[in-house]
């Protein structure tokens, strides 16, 4: 049996199970859990970052995106509070559109 050790979307079991394989799974402490999703996260960037363009690509983002939101609901914001920081953070300082790439700043 392949030892996996690591985190899974919650509908994982039911999908295992419903292929009739058996697995073994446990609950995660609070501490545990912030770990986790901590792993979670830097594999999930990684496959992005290894990815093919296109679909593919998109499709890795998702899952970053959902592990986001798990971490910031861990810190006590929901995801669409995160979202308002994100806009609002956005109006203050812009986005990434421009491509703005700061090689120096020259001191007073």
């Amino acid at each position: 049996m392949p030892r996996y050790m690591k985190l899974v979307r919650d509908r994982i079991p039911e999908l295992i199970a419903a292929s009739g394989k058996s697995f073994d799974l446990r609950r995660l402490s609070d501490e545990e859990w912030k770990g986790a999703l901590q792993s979670k996260l830097q594999e999930e960037v990684a496959e992005y970052l290894r990815a093919s363009p296109g679909a593919a690509a998109v499709e890795e983002l998702a899952d970053v995106l959902e592990v986001l939101y798990a971490l910031s609901t861990l810190e006590g914001v929901p995801p669409q509070q995160l979202e308002q920081m994100r806009l609002q953070k956005r109006a203050q300082r812009g986005g990434f559109e421009g491509r703005m790439f700061l090689e120096h700043v020259e001191d007073a």
